[in-house]
């Protein structure tokens, strides 16, 4: 019933971990690969370790989280290691994330991907919002069409790209416009929406101390510009882009919601930090329960399909 098909493969449910959550180590990707999701992405690499910012850097809040973790991860060869030793122990395509602090790292460790023997997707990170001194690319659009003009001279294999929030209908023309022209694979809608503010109401502190306390916000609060944000996009990029929609997505009925604006695949954030990776198999139960009460059999029958006031 929740087999989902992309990238010609069909996976078993369309569930993901949001690059971030729960994939920094080798042990915490094994677990991801034994649950019950039926994909998921790698930590964002940079070309070395990165320790990421000082702690608290992560925050649980009560509709969500808010975090300034500033990319922390192993090093790009980490994963790359651990991707071309997983794949052949399974048919199911990898994710792996890359997200360099210049457009050069980027197209470093890009080159290094297409010269190697990987054969999964590829996920671009254009809107990391929390390293500070360094603005999202996402945000630039002549930098982002220049970034994506100068990898597609050399890069062949299965391509998606990761977006901050855009919050004008002028900014989701312009982006798609952009990414209409590059044989993307998918969009992944949303990042966290940055540079929120939190306040402990004890203590009349911020919860989280890198940037003064200001970080990306994640959970139920970002859902609205979330499934925004993945309508927008469905309704203007080419069908061959596909969409993977994450932000908010803590029920069964949140997962069915992106999937209704048009989403194919839906990662998991906030949520999955909280509740660890069984919360794969509860969302699969409720969308399940929510998909069997409406009368549909699969989810190609309903994904896209959300309704307008006439």
């Amino acid at each position: 019933m929740l087999t989902t098909n992309f990238l010609d493969f069909d996976f078993d449910n369309p569930f993901m971990n949001a690059s971030g959550v729960h994939c920094m180590t080798t042990s915490e990707l094994d677990e991801l690969a034994v649950s019950n999701a039926g994909a998921y992405i790698m930590k964002s690499a940079t070309p070395e370790k990165r320790d990421g910012n000082p702690a608290p850097r992560y925050f649980d809040v009560p509709l969500g989280s808010i975090n300034s973790m500033g990319l922390p991860n192993l090093g790009f060869k980490y994963y790359l290691e651990y991707a071309l030793q997983q794949q052949e122990r399974t048919e199911r395509p990898l994710f792996f994330s890359v997200a360099g602090m210049s457009v050069a790292e980027n197209i470093a460790m890009l080159k290094e991907i297409e010269a190697s023997d990987f054969k999964g997707v590829t996920e671009l990170n254009l809107s990391c919002p929390n390293v500070p001194g360094k603005p999202q690319v996402a945000y630039d659009f002549e930098l982002t069409d220049k970034t994506l003009s100068r990898i597609f001279e050399f890069f062949t294999k299965p391509l998606g790209v990761k977006l901050p929030p855009y919050f004008d209908m002028a900014h989701f023309d312009q982006m798609a416009a952009i990414l209409n022209k590059y044989p993307l694979t998918y969009v992944n809608s949303i990042n966290s929406i940055g540079n929120g503010l939190y306040i402990d109401p004890t203590s009349d502190q911020v919860v989280i101390k890198p940037k003064d306390g200001f970080g990306g916000i994640g959970g139920e609060y970002v859902k609205p510009t979330a499934l925004a944000n993945v309508r927008a996009f469905y309704t203007r990029l080419k069908p061959e882009i596909k969409i993977i929609g994450t932000g908010g997505i803590i029920t069964g009925q949140d997962a069915y919601e992106h999937l209704l604006c048009g989403a194919t695949m839906l990662q998991v954030g906030t949520q999955l930090q909280k509740e660890g990776p069984m919360i794969f198999d509860r969302l699969q139960e409720e969308l399940t329960a929510i998909m069997k009460a409406k009368g549909y059999k699969t989810i190609a029958d309903f994904r896209g399909q959300l309704k307008t006031i006439a």
